[in-house]
């Protein structure tokens, strides 16, 4: 059985590039009717926190990507990764150094005065019993480091086909610390090995990891899993993607009011296409189309105006009800309350096709909450004229006698007017729309007037006429 997992830190939020990681994991593994695993590796106690724990937590429950099984924590399973490296140690595969950091710097400043990459010198391979037996009793600190052998180690990456390693090039790199705990490229293989992991979806910022866990593997007799290393996101500017491009976090985009379906649907085909010109689908259809062969080796570009673009097309083909659920929080943060849930529906309506994050539907149509608190300046240097209070007063007398008051209605009134005064309609049209929403642009005029109601709507006019009169 094909078995996956998303392994990430919690030292940060959910970032961008971990959620696609972790959704190529979902995917790979629910498409082959597999298992999908979240690891928690939180063996840095300083940086590691509960609370970030919980917010990748809450960010991949927010996508839908859910998993197999309890969550594993790798900072409870330290004891099985100190017997791997002593395992090793007994087979021959690994060996204390006792060098001191002081040594080891030397050792490096030679190397780079030499202008030589630096790799250890195997000084502590070649002890003998004797100086160790010395070294122990001066209670020197002491790491364990795994014995690079010679030769090439080669493996064949889903993504980028056959990568080779030349092992002369590889360190004999430390796998257990002085002070007892296990290094990254350890304490994964020893916990992917014990979970029965079958492939390993991640990064390509991991790829110079990979020989070390290969070589730790075969030295401990275990089967090697199948690796796909995925291309970075990057930002506009071909750089790794980070906060200078905005938001990185994944739960940012859910307080902006992006919708999870859009987030999912976008970040798969970041580095991922399932071969034809399909843009918008749904999670069943990208399972369907999944293909791990097709992840590309070219990094991704963060597009924020095509995932805006993606998260509108989801805000219009939701239902209103349920657009109507998920807007209250966004009122609630702006201080607005609304008991009328009848009027939040009617706001929906004619904002839906024109937001692109639940957010604009407040701060776009803010005018729907409260009246407005300033007017837009171009608008109005291009629409209030010498008559244009006088105009307004006559509107709004027609709007106190109207009794059936509707779009239809209101559009009927202000035409009538338009042509007993012998002016365009536009003339009505502009001005009225900056009255009452305190904007040039807005949702079909008549129709938002009809949903502010006639008593709002007078009182909007009244005071903007009142405002710029003199």
């Amino acid at each position: 059985m094909i078995k996956t997992r998303f392994a990430p830190s919690p030292t940060g939020h959910l970032h961008i590039g971990g959620a696609r990681t972790a959704i190529f994991n979902w995917l790979f593994s629910r498409k082959n009717k597999g298992e999908f695993y979240l690891r928690i590796e939180d063996t840095d106690k300083e940086r590691s926190s509960e609370e970030m724990v919980q917010s990748i937590v809450d960010g991949l429950k927010w996508l839908g990507v859910d998993w197999d099984g309890d969550l594993y924590f790798q900072s409870q399973h330290i004891d099985e990764h100190v017997k791997a490296c002593y395992d090793l140690l007994n087979r021959g595969h690994a060996y204390f150094c006792y060098c001191s950091e002081e040594e080891l710097e030397m050792k490096r400043k030679e190397a780079e005065e030499k202008k030589i990459p630096y790799k250890y010198d195997r000084k502590c391979l070649y002890l003998t019993e004797a100086e160790k037996l010395k070294f122990e009793k001066e209670g020197r600190a002491k790491v364990i480091r795994f014995k690079v052998p010679d030769g090439e180690t080669i493996f064949n990456d889903v993504v980028h086909g056959e990568i080779k390693f030349k092992n002369s090039e590889i360190d004999d790199f430390i796998i257990l610390r002085s002070d007892g705990t296990p290094v990254y490229n350890m304490a994964v293989v020893v916990d992917d090995h014990n979970m029965g992991i079958t492939h390993v979806i991640r990064g390509d910022d991991h790829i110079s990891n990979t020989p070390k866990q290969i070589l730790i593997y075969q030295a401990l007799g275990w089967d090697i899993p199948v690796f796909a290393h995925v291309p970075l996101i990057l930002g506009p500017d071909k750089k790794r993607l980070s906060k200078r491009h905005g938001a990185t976090a994944v739960i940012e985009y859910r307080e902006r009011g992006f919708l999870p379906e859009a987030m999912f649907n976008f970040l798969c085909l970041l580095g991922w296409s399932p071969g034809d010109n399909r843009e918008i689908m749904s999670v069943e259809e990208i399972i369907e189309a999944f293909d791990i062969s097709r992840i590309q080796k070219k990094s991704a570009i963060f597009d924020q105006a095509k995932l805006e673009w993606m998260n509108s097309e989801y805000i219009r083909r939701k239902d209103n009800f349920e657009l109507l659920k998920l807007l209250k929080p966004f009122i609630q943060k702006y201080g607005y309350e609304v008991e009328s849930e009848d009027y939040l529906l009617k706001v929906i309506s004619l904002m839906k096709s024109r937001v692109k994050v639940l957010e604009d539907f407040v701060t776009f149509g803010r005018y729907f909450f409260e009246d407005p608190l300033q007017y837009d300046e171009e608008g109005l240097k291009k629409y209030w004229k010498e008559n244009t209070a006088e105009i307004l007063e006559s509107f709004i007398e027609r709007l106190e006698n109207l009794e059936d008051y509707n779009a239809i209605e209101i559009e009927k009134r202000l035409r009538a007017l338009a042509m007993e005064k012998n002016i365009k309609t536009a003339e009505l049209i502009h001005p009225i729309r900056l009255a009452i929403t305190g904007m040039k642009v807005s949702p079909g005029l008549f129709e938002v007037m009809e949903v502010l109601g006639k008593n709002t709507v007078m009182r909007r006019i009244k005071k903007f006429v009142e405002k710029f009169k003199n």
